[in-house]
């Protein structure tokens, strides 16, 4: 019996690049990467930058969405999910839907929302806060909202993981195809930027010169902020009639030790003609010279390096990393997605790109 691939047939994002279903097309990596803007969402003590999504009506992108209510995470899980349904051509009425999970991966959770009801609270007391408030404050509202909406009664799980969330998520999804708990998943991973989160990397030290200037970002320290949603529609090979952005092989992942035996075995015989630089936990400017890929095939290794457009979502920018590889128009064949962050672990995935 052939084991089960599971197959990545719809992507859908809201970015920096915007609310998009399928790839990324104004943003191939030959050109120079995209730069941060200015940040205009609240008052800033002179020119700070990050990578932020522009305002947009969330109804306007997927008739019928009602968003008032939610945190921006939430409603953007919502548009990037339904985008993604739309890509991979599902019609949910077809389906059974309890058999279509949901996996979310977040850093930081709804942290607008959360922020307000602890303002609140600490302001009126805890008899003082709004009850409607407090169940969008949770980490897995956003997925919550997605089976609501789309009806679907499969496994909805929310994972949160230090720099590699999102590579998580979707190993998880995968299992649950490969074991028959699912016939279908959906993977989203994703935050939000907002002011105290801004200032908590400003005062941590942890922000690159670039978020003070107006200049290209060259400097290889430091992070510049960015924000955003993916997900990725997952199901098993040749499930449907349908395009294929890629297969998932296999993965690993483990929170400590060297990456190179594990990542060794995964291969077995199989030889990437490339490797996705995710870079979790790295600094903005994260290319060949300096990733541990050079180490494992050789100098000469072809190498699509982290952007810093999605290296600023540090736990979860995984998925945001492959679509923007998946973009570039060359990939193909075996590929090797690897993210190691020092002594605090290494996800790796292989994936065959058609």
């Amino acid at each position: 019996m052939k084991p089960i691939l599971p197959t990545i047939t719809g992507i859908g994002s809201v970015t920096p690049f915007g609310p998009l279903a399928g790839l990324i097309p104004h943003a191939p990596l030959e050109q120079p990467p995209l730069e941060p803007g200015p940040i205009t969402a609240w008052t800033t003590d002179g020119l700070r930058r990050a990578f932020v999504v522009k305002p947009f009506q969330p109804a306007s992108v997927v008739p019928g969405l009602k968003t008032r209510r939610l945190d921006r995470l939430s409603a953007w899980t919502l548009v990037a999910s339904s985008l993604a349904l739309q890509d991979a051509k599902i019609d949910l009425s077809q389906m059974d839907r309890s058999r279509v999970a949901v996996v979310f991966a977040t850093g930081f959770g709804c942290i607008e929302l959360t922020e307000s009801f602890y303002r609140s609270a600490a302001t009126n007391g805890w008899s003082g806060t709004d009850p409607i408030t407090f169940p969008e404050t949770l980490a897995n509202s956003p997925p919550g909202h997605v089976a609501l909406f789309h009806g679907l009664r499969g496994p909805n799980i929310t994972i949160s993981n230090r720099f590699f969330a999102g590579e998580c998520a979707l190993l998880q999804a995968a299992s649950l195809l490969r074991h028959g708990q699912a016939d279908m998943a959906v993977v989203i991973a994703g935050d939000t930027l907002t002011q105290t989160m801004y200032a908590w990397y400003e005062t941590a030290g942890l922000l690159s010169p670039a978020c003070y200037n107006a200049q290209p970002l060259t400097e290889p320290f430091g992070y510049v902020p960015s924000e955003g949603v993916v997900a990725l529609v997952l199901e098993p090979a040749a499930n449907r009639d349908v395009r294929s952005y890629g297969h998932l092989h296999a993965g690993r992942w483990a929170t400590g030790g060297d990456p190179l035996e594990s990542i060794y075995q995964m291969l077995g015989d199989s030889v990437p003609s490339l490797t996705i630089a995710a870079g979790n936990g790295g600094p903005c400017s994260s290319g060949p010279a300096n990733h541990p890929a050079g180490g494992i095939f050789s100098a000469e290794a072809a190498i699509v390096p982290a952007q810093p457009v999605a290296l600023g979502l540090t736990d979860t920018g995984a998925l945001f990393h492959l679509v923007l590889a998946l973009s570039k128009r060359d990939c193909r064949g075996n590929a090797l997605m690897l993210a190691t962050s020092g002594d605090r672990g290494f996800a790796a995935l292989l994936l065959e790109l058609p």
